[in-house]
């Protein structure tokens, strides 16, 4: 399999961001970190497992001692490695558990995406799986700081959120989702 140009991963990434995440309201927080530029795009061509975890941990390392004015969250975005998504589900808790001993819990989290996302109990062609699916697998690398700050504005219950998302996306069908042309750099 071809590796995609890493210019071309992070152009279909912002696509995803600036149609989905932002164009659909999934994270009401993305927009104001997203127009300031402050989105850390890092495509990995780690060639291993654990190449791709070295990465992890030099990006939990890089993230937590950045200045959040210049950058506020990373995306680690694998573009061929984990196509699995319950093998990708696997590096999630590991990727969980590097934040615990990196002694970063309360500082740092991660949430992921990936485009055969499924939450636990759904059938694989459930729309509310398409809240999580991005091009490509993804560990967003985020600051709880910056969650606890924009929750502090928030006027909803943050429970909200969710239950808002899988009504979007209910509404907006399968049909909908695909209409966005959200989805892997075509190759050249």
């Amino acid at each position: 399999m071809n590796t995609p140009n890493p210019d071309a991963v992070i152009t279909a990434m912002r696509h995803w961001l600036e149609q989905a995440v932002i164009g659909l309201n999934l994270c009401p927080f993305a927009k104001s970190v997203v127009a300031a530029e402050r989105v850390r795009f890092v495509v990995s061509d780690a060639r291993h497992v654990d190449a791709f975890l070295q990465q992890l941990d030099e990006e939990l390392d890089f993230l937590a001692t950045a200045d959040p004015q210049a950058v506020d969250t990373t995306l680690l975005i694998h573009p061929t490695m984990f196509d699995d998504f319950e093998t990708f589900n696997d590096i999630v808790g590991i990727a969980e558990e590097a934040v615990e001993e990196h002694d970063l819990e309360g500082v740092l989290q991660v949430a992921s995406f990936h485009p055969q996302f499924r939450f636990a109990d759904t059938e694989a062609d459930d729309i509310s799986n398409y809240t999580n699916r991005a091009p490509y697998p993804t560990l967003h690398l985020l600051r709880e700081a910056s969650i606890e700050g924009a929750l502090a504005h928030f006027p909803d219950d943050p429970d909200v959120i969710f239950e808002r998302n899988i009504e979007t996306m209910e509404k907006l069908g399968k049909t909908g989702w695909d209409a966005l042309g959200i989805g892997p750099a075509k190759e050249e």
